[in-house]
């Protein structure tokens, strides 16, 4: 018996949630990159990166090809770079309504520099 969707949508997710592979897919939504290129954009230790797209990798959400030494990576599927592109429009949205809360909020503050009743 399969995984149901939803399941299977989770593991996507979690795939997903870390930083490093955030950033390396959004760099591979512009274009095809070496892992030396990736390395001087990502920042982060050789090994770390390696272990981040082997993850990559196992979920079918990039390919590689070899070209002498250097090994560069792709997106598998474009349309991973769209979900990119709406987690940003999402992400957006979610912080300028926060940031407008926050303003609400320090406008209703009451002034601080008015004593309090019964202090000198």
């Amino acid at each position: 018996m399969s995984a149901p969707l939803y399941q299977l949508k989770a593991e996507f997710f979690k795939t997903l949630g870390h930083p490093v592979r955030i950033r390396v897919l959004e760099l591979l939504s512009e274009r095809e990159h070496a892992v030396s290129e990736m390395l001087t954009e990502v920042g982060v230790e050789p090994s770390h990166l390696s272990q981040q797209l082997a993850v990559l990798r196992r979920a079918n959400l990039v390919t590689t090809r070899r070209e002498g030494s250097a090994v560069y990576y792709t997106l598998a599927n474009p349309n991973v770079a769209e979900l990119l592109k709406v987690a940003r429009t999402i992400l957006s949205g979610v912080l300028t309504g926060q940031a407008e809360l926050l303003a609400d909020l320090r406008a209703t503050e009451p002034d601080r520099t008015v004593r309090r009743r019964g202090t000198a």
